[in-house]
């Protein structure tokens, strides 16, 4: 077969929205287009190239790895066609693509962006859902917000801010199992874990429980979704704040003690050398940082 032949670009740019966004349903409503006709075009290539890119769950896909790898080369291509378009064609339109994390972009971007789009009318952010980065060759867009301790191979990095950790759970899982005086009583509770024990085996060494066994445990890829089974009551997280502040006030959330562990890691804005010599990536990094700077 011809390699020209193997290139389906239409079907190419289905699979490379619904690989970033992670739902074939928002990838048809950018595309302008129905999920089934997206859903059909990821078939076929699947079916051409003999190899699943994605993983169809209930409610959600995830990315194989054969998945993860064809959608970091196709971002940076389309990104980079995207970007000499613009450099060719008579707009005063410029596009930034910014690659952040689930909790990170839910949490703190989108309420955001309406402030952005005020101040930066001309550029238009094309986000990307990114998992960690630890080098230039993993950052798939222009500009990236990452977890860190402020090291990352190949790229610049300037810290925005820290984060706190706090035991969190919704009211009524406190009013179903009662007796949430002491971090000891945790032991009758169920707890979700994001990613690892990492977090939660900290704040335990803390309140000097390290030896403390839970009666229920589940872990969690995704930091939307440990939020979202936290709120409708099915366990105890490790709540991370500031992002859970507006949570607690509206009560949906509680922290039942005052222990705080603070983590090594924290916000970092993160891009290839030179990058903020293009005006309009500039502006991006401006905003992202004042925004930061405001929390303080």
């Amino acid at each position: 077969m011809h390699s020209r032949t193997r290139l389906p670009l239409t079907s190419l740019r289905s699979f490379e929205a619904a690989a970033r966004l992670l739902s074939f349903k928002a990838a048809a409503e950018e595309l302008r287009v129905t999920p089934t006709s997206v859903s059909n075009q990821i078939r076929q290539l699947e079916a051409d190239w003999g190899c699943p890119l994605f993983i169809r769950q209930t409610r959600r896909v995830v990315l194989t790895d054969a998945g993860r790898s064809l959608s970091r080369v196709l971002s940076r291509a389309f990104d980079d066609i995207r970007a000499e378009v613009d450099a060719h064609i008579t707009t005063n339109r410029k596009t930034v693509t910014l690659a952040v994390g689930p909790i990170f972009g839910s949490r703190w971007l989108i309420p955001r962006l309406s402030r952005f789009y005020r101040q930066n009318p001309t550029i238009e952010l094309v986000l990307h859902n990114s998992p960690r980065i630890t080098s230039a060759e993993q950052l798939i867009s222009m500009v990236g917000v990452d977890w860190g301790t402020g090291e990352w191979s190949g790229l610049e990095s300037k810290q925005l801010f820290e984060i706190v950790y706090r035991p969190s759970l919704s009211p009524t899982l406190i009013k179903e199992r009662g007796g949430l005086r002491r971090p000891a009583d945790l032991a009758r509770y169920p707890i979700i874990h994001q990613w690892d024990r990492e977090e939660w085996n900290a704040w335990l060494r803390l309140v000097k429980l390290p030896d403390l066994k839970f009666a229920q445990e589940t872990t969690m890829r995704d930091s939307n979704l440990v939020l979202q089974a936290t709120l409708d009551g099915h366990g105890v997280m490790m709540g991370t704040f500031p992002f859970l502040d507006s949570e607690v006030e509206s009560g949906r959330l509680v922290c039942p003690f005052d222990t705080e562990l603070h983590p090594a890691r924290a916000y970092h804005l993160i891009h290839r050398p030179g990058a903020r010599a293009l005006p309009e990536v500039q502006a991006v990094c401006n905003w992202i940082e004042s925004e930061a700077a405001a929390m303080a």
